[in-house]
Parts: C-alpha cells; structure tokens; sequence
C-alpha cells in the first residue's frame, strides 16, 4: 500500500474533498444543524444515521464524502481493508451527556444508546457496519493529529496482509470540531478521480493543510 487516492476534510461548517470546498452552511450553525445539512447534502439514505452520536455522525459523513465517486470499496477485498482513527478528545462529548444522566439521584436513568457511544472506536464499528469491512482496525488518542502515527502503523498492518486502510482524525468536543479521512491502497487503480499521492507523512500533512477555508 504506497498511494493516497482520496481524501476529505470537514471544518468550519465545511466540507472539502481532495481539496476543493463542495458543501459549506453558514458558521451559526450549531453541530447538530450542520450535521444534518451535511447528510442531506450527501444525498444518501441511511436510517441509523440519526441514531449516531455526534462523532459517530461527522466520521460517517467524513468517510461517505471521501469515498463518493470512487472505486475503493470495489476494487479493494474488504477482508484486508483496515481502518484505523485517532482523535484527542476519545469520547469525551458523549461522555459528558452520559454523566449527565446519572448525576441526578432523582431522576436517574442512563440511556444504553447514549452509553453505548462511550467508546470511540464504536466509529470504527459504524463505518465496518456500514462498508461490511472486516479487516484491522484501531483508534489511537493523542494531543493532535499524527500524521506520522497513522502511517507508520498502517505500514505494520501492511506486513501481516493489509492491502487498503481508511485513515484519519475525527474529533467532537464541545463546539469544537474536524474530521480528515483519507484512502491508502496498495497499488494505483484506474479511477479518473483518484489523486495518487505517495503515502508518507509529508503527503499526508500536504493534503490535511490544501484546503483554503473561506470561514
């Protein structure tokens, strides 16, 4: 696996694929608004979607957007497809709200579908659900988003049979947001959309800083 061939990134109310802004709300929209502007933008139809929790939701939008009009998922066996996150805030916003429901002794009742998003590689379980990708997988936390991590264990993946991996950075914490998810294969495919970057860690920071944001 040494090729980048699509990437998108969600930021300021924004949605930017390979580079280009193709979706953006206005900058009042709170999370939750934006998010499902984002869905309906998508134009997919995928009832578990309003089910998720807000990370869950915005690494679902990040990767649908990412493989929209792409080959991947065809083109590559999903038994070796690998997907492997990091953030800097795990859980933490779904964390709160569960805290949140058993603070009051009065009324205590902690909800098992807010519970359940407790854990941050249960975007991980989302995106394997929903692609059947039954290969590797892991998320790692860290302070920033570590272009050098992502690659160098992928490329110990790729040493037990790895041969694609959705990659990236998705963090929910408070009003505070960004995904960035990009597709590694192993060998160049014939799709006219693909961007072919060498996977390294100086392509992957090129391509998280390309876009020009306009908010």
């Amino acid at each position: 696996m040494d090729t980048i061939t699509s990437y998108a990134h969600i930021k300021h109310n924004q949605v930017s694929v390979n580079g280009e802004i193709i979706f953006q709300s206005y900058p009042s929209l709170s999370l939750p608004e934006f998010l499902s502007e984002a869905y309906k933008a998508l134009g997919v139809s995928y009832p578990k979607f309003h089910k998720m929790d807000a990370q869950c939701k915005l690494g679902f939008l990040c990767t649908e957007f990412t493989l929209n009009g792409t080959s991947f998922l065809t083109e590559n066996d999903i038994t070796k497809t690998a997907i492997v996150l990091s953030n800097a805030a795990s859980s933490l916003e779904t964390d709160r709200v569960h805290q949140h429901s058993i603070d009051d002794k009065s009324n205590y009742f902690p909800s098992p579908a807010v519970f359940v998003y407790t854990l941050p590689n249960i975007t991980i379980g989302e995106l394997a659900i929903k692609h059947k990708i039954t290969g590797e997988n892991a998320f790692f936390v860290s302070e920033q988003f570590d272009a050098g991590l992502l690659v160098n264990y992928t490329e110990t993946l790729i040493q037990s049979g790895t041969e694609a991996s959705v990659m990236g950075w998705v963090e929910v914490d408070g009003t505070n947001f960004e995904a960035f998810i990009f597709l590694a294969e192993k060998q160049k495919y014939t799709n006219k959309n693909a961007i072919f970057k060498p996977l390294n860690k100086t392509s992957v920071i090129t391509i998280y800083n390309q876009t020009i944001w306009t908010h």
